[in-house]
């Protein structure tokens, strides 16, 4: 339990929940308990999916600028941005289905944290962006590489090159976020959806994730390569065996799971 951000577990869903008023600046220490709260997920075998939720009025507007704006380059480059990356990079590889529930506004490090998950779900008035052009820098979290590879690289340089802000509506039509609903429905949704997955096959589960991001950054062939073998080592497991015997059983959706 950090300062900034808690971990909830309730029904097999973690909420890895964002606290830092006003708007849930990123600084330096709520990274840090970022990279924390990703290992205790990850961690925790009674967790089956995990929601990312920066409460009912922002999820997160950014990085913290005080904090960076007295920062040199020997220490932004010995440092920080390291630690930009490393959180970032933390919440993207938690093996797990990763849903971000996405309220108020979503920008700069906000978004970059959205960008980490496998879903997000937005509510109606949400505004997200990648703003930091606007003060002379770039995305520094992941956001010029996971943005592109989830919207393609035009919209991306759109949005970065004039780092306005995104409605629900539009982030949807293009992609950036996979549900809109209501402001206040936002993290019921966000759970409703990670509920699907508890209880599943969670070696499977973990390994079609692997298969997908890690083959999204190699070539076809490399990809293919790697969603074999991610295929193959699930034969060797008690989750695999169950899953065909209820099947040939009893027919689909039947199967009952053991994460073995």
């Amino acid at each position: 339990m950090g300062e900034f951000v808690r971990v909830e577990v309730e029904d097999g869903i973690a909420t890895i929940r964002l606290d830092r008023p006003k708007m849930n600046a990123l600084n330096a220490q709520m990274q840090r308990e970022l990279i924390d709260a990703a290992r205790q997920v990850t961690q925790d075998e009674a967790v089956g999916a995990v929601v990312l939720y920066g409460g009912e009025r922002v999820f997160a507007a950014g990085a913290d600028i005080k904090e960076m704006a007295p920062m040199s380059y020997a220490e932004m480059s010995a440092g920080h941005s390291r630690l930009l990356q490393d959180f970032a990079k933390a919440l993207a590889a938690i093996p797990k289905p990763v849903i971000a529930a996405i309220t108020g506004y979503a920008l700069g490090g906000g978004l970059e944290v959205a960008l980490t998950a496998d879903f997000r779900v937005a509510g109606e008035g949400a505004k997200v962006g990648q703003p930091e052009i606007q003060l002379g820098i770039i995305p520094g979290a992941g956001g010029t590489q996971r943005l592109a590879r989830l919207v393609g690289p035009s919209r991306a340089k759109d949005l970065i090159f004039s780092g306005r802000h995104v409605a629900a509506d539009e982030a949807l039509a293009i992609g950036l976020v996979d549900r809109v609903v209501a402001d206040d429905a936002v993290y019921a949704a966000a759970k409703e959806w990670a509920a699907v997955f508890v209880g599943g096959p969670a070696i499977a589960l973990r390994a079609a994730k692997q298969a997908i991001d890690r083959g999204l950054e190699a070539d076809l062939d490399t990809g293919l390569e790697i969603e074999r073998t991610q295929f193959a080592a699930l034969f060797a497991t008690e989750d695999q065996a169950s899953g065909m015997k209820s099947f040939l059983e009893e027919g689909p959706g039947k199967a009952t799971f053991t994460g073995r």
